[in-house]
């Protein structure tokens, strides 16, 4: 029976009137993911850079959230061949590629999502989730309609490249973390430092001008604001370990005594 595939989240930024805005599950826990999925945001990440996730564990977290009207997107842990192939064979039809500094490094993604004769993907539609096992019709020959690519500067080699970053065709759009980037500027673990900002809202200006949406995370709601001002179409603004740390911290202020308690002063937002 045929089948169709959701829009792809580089579609449906092309589309949309407004930012949209995200939340990050690093847990690695399928349900949490599907605590995340109802709650109304417009997509999620799921991240296997820094959080405990597997092949398994993203299929997991890809059918949880598959009933509810959000749209994941999967964070790969590096630009590597392989596990590209690999995750998008189990169906992620959006994944965010790490610590791209250079239009070459994006290039090079680019090819990783695209089968031959245009890129390198490896072909085995019939076997994996990504094509339903050659339920969707016509994949092979349509597979560039149903995958969305989005490249992640986080130095400042990236931030002087996103121009050309932005510019590669098969990218669909670029995204800006500001605590590697922060780090890359002898400015770690200080994400709102004014520089890091004015760094980030340089690369939005190149990216929005090469045609491409650019992104960010901003877990304070000012932040946030502030780069939605200066063109951000998506937005991280949350993350379910992060929610559950100072959720369980407020329980515990608000019921043992503040002598009682061990707890260190939670860090700066991601």
């Amino acid at each position: 029976m045929p089948l169709r595939l959701d829009p792809t989240f580089g579609k449906q930024l092309a589309a949309a009137q407004r930012t949209l805005y995200g939340g990050w599950i690093c847990s690695g826990s399928p349900v949490v993911a599907e605590i995340m999925a109802g709650a109304g945001l417009d997509w999620l990440l799921i991240d296997m850079e820094h959080a405990p996730n597997g092949l398994q564990s993203v299929m997991a977290q890809l059918h949880a959230v598959s009933g509810y009207d959000t749209t994941p997107v999967v964070r790969v842990p590096a630009g590597e061949t392989t596990t590209v192939k690999q995750v998008l064979d189990l169906g992620a039809q959006n994944i965010l590629v790490p610590m791209v500094s250079t239009a070459q490094q994006a290039e090079e993604v680019a090819a990783m999502a695209t089968y031959p004769p245009h890129g390198v993907r490896g072909i085995g539609s019939a076997l994996a989730r990504s094509a339903r096992w050659n339920r969707v019709q016509g994949y092979l020959q349509e597979a560039e309609r149903h995958v969305s690519v989005f490249v992640q500067i986080e130095t400042a080699e990236g931030v002087a490249n996103a121009a050309e970053i932005a510019a590669v065709d098969g990218i669909d759009g670029v995204f800006l973390g500001p605590s590697d980037l922060s780090a890359s500027m002898g400015l770690i673990g200080q994400q709102t430092h004014p520089d890091v900002v004015a760094a980030v809202k340089e690369s939005f200006a190149a990216i929005i001008a090469a045609g491409k949406p650019a992104g960010v995370n901003a877990f304070d709601p000012e932040a946030a604001r502030d780069y939605v001002s200066a063109g951000a179409r998506w937005v991280l603004v949350g993350a379910d370990v992060a929610l559950v740390a100072r959720g369980s911290e407020k329980l515990a202020s608000t019921f043992i005594p503040q002598s009682s308690t061990s707890a260190a002063e939670p860090p700066e937002s991601y």
